[in-house]
């Protein structure tokens, strides 16, 4: 990539780009999977300032952008789960960004993180029909388990649970 990446720590000041982010990338990549209803009802319960104050303060969700040029393109945040396991809870790069290597640094920059905090298993959660499950296999993940999540409003969210040691 000829442009200069930049992933930096995300706070509560960053609140308003994230949740853009999330409303610019989530139609674009879920329409095919989940319906325009359910893409709605979960971005306002993850992406609303309220949930990302919440996943920031209460819950210690850690936040990092990527950027190129001053420009966000991506986010990630991750939390300690237990013990030495820790949770990839979201990894978005906008659609136009996609095969830039974007996705595979900020999951670096976790993994780094989590061996830095002692931590030695990394988990997410992906759905089943998401093209990111190839991603995430190349990026050294194996399908653990499968979970159906009832997210509430008649929803529910078919993953698998992938990880891998770091």
């Amino acid at each position: 990539m000829s442009e200069a990446l930049v992933i930096r720590s995300a706070d509560q000041d960053d609140i308003p780009t994230i949740g853009y982010l999330a409303h610019t990338i989530w139609p674009e990549v879920y329409s095919s999977i989940i319906p325009q209803e359910q893409i709605q009802y979960m971005l306002k319960l993850m992406y609303s300032p309220d949930s990302l104050e919440q996943q920031m303060g209460t819950q210690e969700h850690q936040f990092i952008i990527a950027e190129i040029e001053g420009q966000e393109v991506g986010f990630a945040a991750y939390s300690k789960l237990k013990d030495a396991t820790w949770k990839l809870h979201k990894l978005y790069v906008l659609p136009s960004m996609h095969g830039k290597g974007i996705g595979r640094a900020l999951l670096d920059m976790v993994e780094e993180e989590v061996r830095t905090h002692q931590g030695a298993h990394l988990v997410l959660n992906v759905n089943k029909q998401n093209k990111a499950v190839r991603f995430y296999t190349s990026m050294g993940f194996e399908i653990e388990d499968e979970v159906v999540l009832d997210i509430g409003h008649g929803f529910v969210m078919d993953d698998y649970i992938m990880g891998k040691d770091v």
